[in-house]
C-alpha cells in the first residue's frame, strides 16, 4: 500500500480540514453506530437516537437492512459485476461486515478507500490504514460537499482508468438541495470510467410517513446535520443518467435479498438501489 500522503494526514496544511470532537452535539454517524450496537458514541448521540427509536422502534430495523444491503451489494459488485475498486463516501464508524471486509473476501485485491468527516471514524481508520495483504485501504478525512478533495485523495489508491464502486449510502439525506446532490453525484461519476457503478441508500418517508417525520423533526432537533426524506422518485432521480441494476429502487430488505421468499421480508424506511454507467 503507498504511504498516505502528508496532506491527508490530521493537521496537514493543504485541504485537510482538523477537527475536534464535539461530544455536546449528535452526530450521525456516532447515532448509526448506537443503533448498531457499537461503542463509539456519546451521551448527545444516544438520547437523540432514544428520541428517534421512541418515535419509530424499527429504526434499529432500518440500521441493519442498511447494512446488510451494503454487504449484498459489494458482494454482487465484486463477484458478478467484476469491480475491484470501492470509493465508500460517508462510511460512518467501523462495524462488522465494513465494505473492505467483504471485498477482501470474495475478491482478494480489492482496493477500499473510505471518506467521512467524524473525527472517531478518523481514529479508526488510523487501524484500518496498516493494511492488508489481501486488501489495500485508505481513508480521506472530508466531506461530501468536497468532491475536488475526495477525487483528488482517491486518486492516491484508486485507478480512475478501471471501474469504480461510488458508494453513497446513508448521507445524501444530509445534502437538502436536490440539484446540489445530483451535481455532486454527477461530478464523482463523471470522474470514473464506464462499467463503474452508483450505490446509494436514502432514508424515506414513504414507509411508517407519520413516525419517519417525526423521526426526522427529532433528529434534527438534536442532530449536528439536517437530515431530509426523499420518497423513490426522489431516490431515482439522483440515478439519472445511469442503468439501473434490477430490482431498481427499492426498500433494502428487498434488494436482492438471501432471503428465499421475498414476499415475507417486511419493507424498512431506507431505500436504496444500484446502477451502472454505461
Amino acid at each position: 500500500m503507498s504511504e498516505t500522503p502528508e496532506w491527508m494526514r490530521p493537521g496537514a496544511e493543504a485541504g485537510a480540514v482538523t477537527r475536534e470532537i464535539d461530544t455536546s452535539v449528535a452526530h450521525p454517524a456516532r447515532i448509526w453506530d448506537y443503533w448498531l450496537g457499537g461503542k463509539d458514541n456519546f451521551a448527545a448521540d444516544r438520547e437523540t437516537g432514544d428520541q428517534i427509536l421512541a418515535a419509530i422502534p424499527d429504526m434499529v430495523d432500518n440500521a441493519r437492512a442498511d447494512r446488510a444491503f451494503l454487504g449484498r451489494a459489494v458482494r454482487y459488485l465484486a463477484t458478478e459485476a467484476g469491480v475491484r475498486q470501492f470509493l465508500d463516501i460517508g462510511t460512518g464508524i467501523p462495524a462488522a461486515g465494513n465494505t473492505h471486509e467483504i471485498a477482501r473476501d470474495v475478491a482478494p485485491g480489492s482496493r477500499v478507500v473510505y471518506v467521512d468527516n467524524d473525527p472517531v471514524v478518523l481514529a479508526h481508520a488510523r487501524a484500518l490504514l496498516t493494511g492488508d495483504e489481501h486488501v489495500v485501504t485508505d481513508y480521506i478525512d472530508a466531506d461530501l460537499r468536497e468532491p475536488e478533495h475526495i477525487l483528488t485523495g482517491a486518486a492516491q489508491t484508486l485507478d480512475f482508468d478501471s471501474p469504480v464502486v461510488v458508494m453513497l449510502l446513508g448521507i445524501l439525506e444530509f445534502v437538502p438541495d436536490a440539484e446540489q446532490a445530483r451535481g455532486l453525484i454527477e461530478r464523482l461519476m463523471d470522474a470514473v470510467p464506464s462499467g463503474s457503478f452508483l450505490v446509494i441508500s436514502h432514508s424515506t418517508n414513504e414507509v411508517h410517513r407519520e413516525a419517519m417525520d417525526e423521526a426526522a423533526r427529532l433528529w434534527n432537533e438534536g442532530g449536528s446535520t439536517p437530515l431530509t426524506l426523499r420518497d423513490a422518485a426522489g431516490l431515482r432521480e439522483l440515478f439519472a443518467g445511469l442503468e439501473p441494476v434490477e430490482p431498481g429502487v427499492v426498500s433494502c430488505t428487498l434488494w436482492r435479498p438471501d432471503a428465499p421468499e421475498v414476499g415475507a421480508l417486511a419493507p424498512v424506511a431506507q431505500y436504496c438501489g444500484v446502477a451502472r454507467k454505461r
